[in-house]
């Protein structure tokens, strides 16, 4: 029988204690009948992650194997390096973090997905996470060109460990490019690992891989205990992904405001 949480105040259960029951899907650990910040955080620091469709309870996962992304193993391809080259040396392509939040997680909504039918980000999930960005711990990363957002994702940070939620792209590799900025954003500020929750063929591309969940999980343990760390954008992130980037005499410059829409 799955595990109900019958107050917004009943903890997450362990996965490692109630995940693969016989009669219960693999990787479902709970549900609930509502979504919070308070149950959210609580979820994450135990690598657990909320996933369902309009209608149902809010079914909480911890799958095993878990797909992740150790930010030293990005494969930044010859053809990703020099669209960044490009992107970064041109006037009017710029990279925001936490800019247009909400604009982010709609369009994440939004975006059709091969082989699914609507999407997981339902009203209540996207409500969740928006209160959950206002109190600091969800963040996007955006792509601009001319004004425009074109590209970004969204997740959460707790101490040293970035949850990845959703990507979207509306002009060609503009979401690789947000992930890009991601990775050099983590490590430069010490995040060795992006939770990628399940796999895919486009993130293995780019060096995602599946571990044990109880290697992941031991990895969480330890890392959101960890302090936090600042979420700005600084162009001298670059070069702790390579150090061809940014292309030589491009200045650092950060971007700490909202755009207008």
């Amino acid at each position: 029988m799955i595990p109900w949480l019958s107050s917004p105040l009943t903890p997450v259960p362990d996965p490692e204690t109630v995940a693969d029951v016989s009669d219960m899907p693999v990787g479902l650990v709970a549900a609930s009948a509502e979504i919070s910040v308070r149950r959210l955080r609580d979820a994450y620091a135990k690598g657990v992650f909320p996933w369902y469709s309009k209608g149902q309870p809010v079914l909480w996962w911890s799958p095993d194997p878990r797909t992740v992304l150790y930010t030293a193993e990005f494969r930044l391809h010859r053809s990703l390096r020099k669209t960044l080259q490009r992107f970064l040396a041109t006037p009017g392509c710029e990279i925001h973090i936490d800019a247009a939040f909400e604009r982010v997680i709609a369009a994440c909504a939004g975006t059709p997905r091969e082989g699914q039918d609507g999407t997981w980000i339902v009203p209540e999930m996207q409500d969740a996470y928006r209160a959950w960005h206002r109190a600091g711990q969800v963040h996007s990363v955006e792509t601009w060109i001319d004004g425009q957002l074109v590209g970004g994702l969204y997740g959460v940070n707790l101490g040293r460990m970035f949850f990845g939620e959703s990507m979207f792209s509306h002009r060609t590799d503009t979401s690789k490019i947000a992930l890009a900025a991601l990775v050099a954003l983590c490590r430069q500020r010490g995040i060795e690992m992006i939770d990628c929750q399940q796999r895919t063929s486009h993130l293995v591309s780019l060096g995602a891989r599946e571990i044990a969940r109880r290697d992941f999980l031991a990895h969480v343990r330890r890392a959101v205990t960890l302090p936090p760390v600042s979420w700005h954008y600084d162009a001298s992130m670059w070069a702790a992904l390579d150090d061809r980037l940014p292309p030589a005499g491009l200045p650092a410059t950060a971007h700490p405001s909202p755009l207008p829409p």
